[in-house]
């Protein structure tokens, strides 16, 4: 008899529309893997929920009312369901910080007697507050046979994966004018994660830098390049340099045509279309910056699903 087995995809997820976005920053402050407070993190939650979600709308607004980061990951799971189907495999979506919820989906995965059960989160680089986050939440819900469940912590070094960035590169290029295209400085821009996180050992930075060099190696160095770290939130010391900061120093140098490549977002939500695609857009053109472009995330990418397929069936 042939084994059933299940991948989860697990992401962060976003609010839909603008009357969700509170509860969805609520449920974010809630995690104890990003805010650690010992006492009253559900008042702290709510309190800076309902501060926070009266700017956030505004941002929401101008990219169509809500994140379509759930649209998105379900068409990548739908893609990814139709390419594992002859191997017996459901694929399932679990997000973080809002529906399809983790627990709830745990609770689907619990009735059905699967021989193993893959977590794959839609986080090329580990970091606890990425993967490690979601991962703690599904072991805080799912009472099944832990001995089923594999964990894929990261897969920053696939080549499949680079060749999938890469190929979004080479499609995004085109939209310069062609005088311009050997000279686009390419920017990879990650989410920021606090200086602390990384001083204690996460490898996510590191992942990043690894990540970005194979890139830029498979394509023969075919661009200057930089890295550089996006949507800081609080006081403490995050990652530097900010995403913003370099497209300052980058417009001084006299650079002219920039592309920014979301390295660690693989779907489209509000960091790319308005952190990248807005606010960042307003910077780069008033230091100078000409011809600036964003590259779609690789959202359902079929480089991107064909690595998604073989990084599960090497854990099945």
């Amino acid at each position: 008899m042939t084994d059933r087995n299940a991948v989860i995809l697990m992401n962060l997820g976003g609010p839909g529309k603008i009357e969700e976005i509170e509860p969805f920053l609520y449920n974010l402050f809630c995690d104890p893997d990003i805010f650690h407070i010992p006492v009253g993190q559900n008042i702290f939650a709510k309190i800076i929920s309902k501060v926070r979600s009266g700017k956030v709308a505004k941002q929401y607004e101008l990219i169509g009312g809500g994140s379509p980061i759930a649209e998105l990951t379900e068409k990548q799971r739908v893609t990814l369901s139709e390419e594992l189907k002859e191997l017996n495999v459901d694929v399932y979506t679990a997000m973080r910080y809002w529906h399809p919820l983790t627990k709830n989906v745990a609770a689907e995965v619990e009735k059905v007697n699967y021989d193993k059960i893959i977590l794959l989160p839609l986080y090329p680089h580990y970091s606890i507050v990425t993967v490690g986050s979601s991962v703690n939440e599904w072991f805080r819900h799912y009472r099944g046979k832990k001995e089923k469940v594999k964990i894929v912590k990261s897969y920053f070094n696939n080549p499949e994966y680079h060749q999938a960035v890469s190929a979004k590169i080479d499609e995004t290029i085109l939209k310069f004018p062609r005088e311009e295209r050997e000279n686009v400085f390419i920017l990879f821009s990650a989410h920021s994660t606090p200086q602390s996180v990384i001083d204690k050992g996460d490898p996510y930075q590191k992942e990043i830098i690894s990540s970005v060099d194979s890139i830029m190696k498979l394509r023969g160095n075919s661009n200057r390049f930089g890295i550089s770290y996006q949507s800081k939130v609080g006081p403490v010391k995050w990652l530097k340099p900010s995403t913003e900061g370099f497209i300052k120093k980058l417009g001084k140098e006299g650079i002219t045509s920039l592309l920014v490549v979301p390295i660690s977002f693989v779907s489209d939500h509000l960091e790319t279309l308005y952190e990248l695609g807005i606010e960042y857009r307003k910077t780069a053109i008033e230091t100078g910056i000409k011809n600036y472009e964003v590259m779609n995330a690789l959202n359902d990418s079929p480089q991107f699903i064909e690595a998604l397929k073989n990084i599960a069936v090497k854990e099945l």
